[in-house]
């Protein structure tokens, strides 16, 4: 999931081209998945604007499973949509769908997802909250309560599922008027709220890049 402007971090280019250690946050990202022996085929969902630079780096790298490069949406959902509907003829397979901004994902992580997917047909990836949250009103000024952090973890990505099960959770979601996410776990709980989806631990060095410093928090976990 590469189509993102990457606003936040302040750059003049979007986060999932800047450089990293000596690759592209991009090519990181690709490199876990074309590098890994249970993946199939891995597609790149692009901003329609970046496409010439997408394949050149396609045409640079020596990758042996990229098999499209999908024009993406203006938000996160209509790029999980495109991606869901290139592959929406193979409803019994599992799709994985990976934030290029989270370039130091492991392949421990993806063959977790992998195998959870066995069992199941939605798999998340979360990590432990380590801080105290706060639970604001609406202005964001005041405490309302503080709920039990134990009870809270934060999503990562990959996240995997079977196509099929994606597919209609999308098929529900862009019926309703109101719907919005940045997330496709959350849109599978939200539309088909009986569909069990079952966690396996991600790890702090596969954070997203949002902010200035988490590019340099990225160059100190590669050193």
């Amino acid at each position: 999931m590469a189509a993102g402007k990457g606003t936040r971090l302040g750059t003049s280019i979007p986060k999932q081209y800047l450089e990293l250690g000596g690759r592209l946050v991009l090519e990181r990202a690709i490199d876990a998945f074309d590098g890994h022996p249970e993946i199939d085929q891995v597609a790149i969902v692009a901003d329609p604007h970046e496409m010439g630079r997408i394949k050149k780096i396609v045409q640079d790298n020596t990758w042996k499973k990229i098999t499209m490069i999908i024009p993406g949406g203006e938000k996160r959902f209509h790029s999980s949509w495109a991606a869901i509907k290139e592959f929406s003829d193979k409803p019994e397979d599992n799709l994985i769908l990976h934030d290029a901004a989270r370039p130091l994902v492991s392949g421990e992580i993806i063959s977790a997802v992998i195998e959870k997917l066995k069992h199941c047909r939605a798999v998340g990836v979360t990590v432990p909250v380590t801080d105290t949250l706060f639970f604001t009103g609406p202005g964001k000024n005041h405490i309302i309560r503080v709920p039990d952090r134990d009870l809270f973890q934060k999503a990562q990505t990959p996240q995997g599922f079977r196509i099929s099960v994606l597919s209609k959770a999308y098929g529900y979601a862009l019926k309703d008027p109101v719907f919005s996410a940045t997330d496709d776990c959350g849109v599978v709980k939200r539309y088909m709220h009986n569909e069990k989806i079952l966690l396996v631990p991600g790890d702090e060095k596969n954070m997203k890049i949002t902010y200035p410093g988490d590019l340099e928090i990225l160059r100190a976990w590669l050193e």
